[in-house]
């Protein structure tokens, strides 16, 4: 079950996180998986590792937010390879603050990566899966999308903003085979979210991470490998009867 072999998997902010674990775990199961990243040496990183590990991989330093980048890459892509089965919208950026402490610059950064992104990669992907006769486009939202959350002001915009494209992009090619969800993660512990603490909080990197790990009632957080398997159910084709949908993985954060 959950075999990709012979799917072409495009992996957006692949080279870390969550992207890393998503692309690695694609590659175990079988896709030909193509990294994009902004970060081109982490791109290539995961891109090694995972052919390394026996699978195949190829990676390119994209800017989502960037539309020329944007169709230039996966124009280079479908062209080499000759297909796109799976598009992983997993690029993104955060910003802690609420209206009155986020600085129209930070707004204006975050909507181009989480919510340009997302729309630039959707375009350039749906044409590809339509013409072969279908695909799969995951995207990366988050509790934020149904909840509020203290200081996350852009941020939940853009996370608001992925559901909608989601459930949108669903309804407007069910009938053409292409398939669109998201997952809606609660707290993930990556690399980011401990650079992060130690950005904004230092001298307090222990007590902040406990209070993060608290706020979901299991008591931590997530980890990157729990998104990717679930990235992989909804990539494959055990859920061919799955669109529209987004995935809570929150640790229980939405029960309280």
């Amino acid at each position: 079950m959950f075999n990709l072999s012979g799917k072409v998997a495009i992996v957006t902010g692949g080279g870390s996180g969550i992207g890393r674990a998503i692309s690695t775990v694609f590659g175990r199961r079988g896709a030909h998986v193509v990294v994009l990243d902004v970060d081109a040496h982490a791109a290539r990183e995961t891109a090694s590792e995972i052919s390394v590990a026996g699978g195949r991989a190829e990676s390119a330093a994209c800017d989502v937010a960037d539309s020329e980048n944007v169709r230039a890459s996966f124009g280079t892509i479908v062209g080499r390879v000759g297909r796109l089965d799976v598009l992983v919208n997993n690029a993104g950026v955060a910003y802690v603050g609420n209206i009155e402490r986020t600085p129209e610059d930070e707004f204006d950064r975050l909507y181009r990566v989480n919510v340009k992104g997302v729309y630039l990669c959707s375009q350039a992907a749906v044409p590809v899966m339509v013409r072969q006769g279908g695909g799969v486009i995951l995207n990366m939202a988050s509790i934020v999308s149904f909840i509020g959350v203290a200081d996350r002001f852009a941020y939940s915009m853009t996370k608001g903003a992925v559901l909608t494209m989601t459930k949108s992009i669903a309804v407007d090619y069910v009938k053409q085979n292409v398939r669109c969800n998201c997952i809606c993660p609660a707290r993930i512990h990556t690399p980011f979210v401990d650079g992060f603490i130690r950005k904004n909080y230092p001298g307090r990197e222990q007590e902040v991470l406990q209070q993060l790990s608290e706020y979901q009632p299991m008591g931590r957080m997530g980890t990157p490998d729990e998104v990717a398997y679930l990235a992989l159910y909804l990539c494959s084709d055990e859920a061919s009867f799955v669109t529209g949908q987004a995935y809570p993985l929150d640790g229980g954060v939405l029960n309280q």
